[in-house]
């Protein structure tokens, strides 16, 4: 068990995946620091409020903090719009793969049946 464990772990798909993980958690702090840091305190020109998360609107007693909905919202476009450069950026510097060719399918039932049919036809006549 502990070798099978060994190769599914050192397939390269795996560790691919680990990197990738790792990557994007030192990403999401950068982008929470960007957005933090630069973002907010420009929005906070038109807020009159620089941190965002504070931004909240009380109804009936329940407290709704949109402010930290919209900071998120913001960190999600940011990292959404990073991942499509990337992506747009891979596909056009890595050759476009060639399609296999597709053989062509045999004949379906039917026209089996009927091609026996014609043959039969023509052996007769």
């Amino acid at each position: 068990m502990f070798k099978e464990f060994k190769q599914f772990i050192m397939r390269g798909n795996v560790l691919d995946l680990a990197v990738g993980v790792i990557i994007g958690g030192a990403f999401t702090g950068l982008v929470t620091s960007l957005t933090t840091n630069l973002i907010n305190p420009i929005i906070g020109l038109f807020t009159r409020s620089t941190n965002l998360t504070s931004m909240s609107v009380t109804v009936m007693g329940a407290k709704f903090t949109y402010g930290a909905f919209l900071n998120d919202v913001i960190n999600f476009l940011i990292v959404a719009f990073v991942v499509f450069l990337l992506i747009r950026t891979v596909n056009r510097l890595l050759p476009p793969k060639a399609a296999e060719p597709v053989e062509p399918a045999g004949p379906t039932k039917e026209e089996q049946l009927l091609t026996e049919i014609r043959d039969l036809l023509a052996a007769k006549h």
